[in-house]
């Protein structure tokens, strides 16, 4: 069960990082032209949620990776699927379907995540 979690946390990390890294760094024009939600939210809330998602990938492999506070594994993926029901909220208001599927599975995988490493196959 370990190797399957390390599995999930290194493809969601992975996820998480790159849509982290395009949503802090990208010029909002760009963004836009990728993401139609961002003309709904302001810059520097399109910022924060980079750096937000950005933060969470870390947590999902550094704590374990060099075995130092643990517990912020489950914490990342904790604050990951929040991110994603909010998402999920957004893209409802703006009546794209494809998006709230998608966000519910990645909520589904930090879910998974936030169990196994709370639960019984924690590290």
């Amino acid at each position: 069960m370990n190797v399957f979690l390390w599995i999930l946390q290194g493809v969601l990390a992975a996820l998480f990082a790159a849509a982290g890294v395009t949503k802090a760094t990208q010029p909002r024009e760009k963004l836009i032209s990728q993401l139609p939600w961002v003309s709904d939210v302001s810059t520097p809330v399109v910022r924060l949620i980079g750096v937000a998602e950005l933060a969470g990938a870390l947590g999902l492999i550094l704590p374990g990776a060099f075995d130092i506070a643990t517990v912020l594994t489950p914490l990342a993926a904790t604050g990951l699927a929040v991110i994603m029901v909010l998402a999920m909220g957004l893209h409802a208001r703006r009546k794209e379907p494809q998006a709230i599927g998608f966000n519910a599975i990645l909520l589904i995988v930090a879910a998974v995540i936030m169990w196994g490493r709370y639960g019984p196959y924690a590290f």
